[in-house]
């Protein structure tokens, strides 16, 4: 299936295309409206049954390395779920973790200072 892939020099965002006639094709950004994108190589992706990627999460060792009380360990390991999942989380997820896990930082800096205004 002829779908393309550009990111765009002015936002340094990704923009996917499904292109069926490449004549005429100008991409344009779709989050920016930018014009000046450069093409990206694809990732491949290979068909496994449901029941070959359930199996691997049901490994222990998938699970190694995981602290479930550190927000950026558990941010990576649900990274690895999603795409074991087949399921393409995107930047949206990834800027989603990124603040989650900035609100737990400040969270836990005003909870230790609290107490210690409280003793």
């Amino acid at each position: 299936m002829p779908i393309y892939e550009y990111l765009c020099k002015r936002c340094h965002r990704k923009s996917t295309f499904l292109v069926l006639k490449t004549e005429g094709f100008v991409p344009v950004c779709k989050h920016c409206g930018g014009t000046d994108l450069q093409r990206l190589i694809s990732r491949v992706a290979f068909l496994r049954s449901e029941e070959d990627r359930l199996e691997k999460l049901a490994d222990p060792s998938f699970l190694s390395g995981l602290d479930e009380n550190d927000p950026r360990s558990v941010a990576q390991w649900m990274k690895r779920v999603g795409k074991e999942l087949g399921e393409d989380l995107g930047e949206d997820f990834d800027q989603m973790v990124e603040e989650a896990m900035e609100e737990e930082m400040k969270g836990k800096g005003e909870g230790e200072g609290a107490s210690e205004e409280i003793d």
